[in-house]
């Protein structure tokens, strides 16, 4: 595991994107669905952080304390997560896009 700075070398959709539509990726149809529906839940999971993050730095916003517990941790989550990575979520909702269609390319029907 590497220590430090976050790039875009940690993404490669373009690169899987690339190797499906060339046919130099493919998975069994079972495996391609389990990973495509692991990344559909995690583009979700982004999509719903980077909203809490716009309504946060949107204006006017209660204190942390007073909100109800669930959302309060979320609200502290997402935004230490920005100040440590800043742009990360968006990058991810771009990248994870990506993955998803190579591995619907990718996916070889079953025989």
């Amino acid at each position: 595991m590497r220590a430090g700075p976050l790039d875009a070398e940690d993404f490669a959709g373009d690169l899987f994107l690339a190797l499906a539509t060339q046919g130099r990726l493919e998975l069994d149809a079972a495996v391609a669905d389990e990973a495509v529906a692991g990344l559909r839940r995690t583009l979700d999971v982004v999509v719903d952080r980077m909203r809490i993050l716009r309504v946060w730095e949107g204006g006017a916003r209660p204190a942390v304390c007073d909100l109800p517990p669930g959302l309060a941790q979320a609200v502290v989550d997402v935004v230490f997560a920005e100040q440590l990575t800043p742009g990360r979520l968006e990058h991810a909702a771009r990248e994870l896009p990506k993955y998803i269609e190579a591995l619907r390319l990718a996916r070889r029907p079953p025989r």
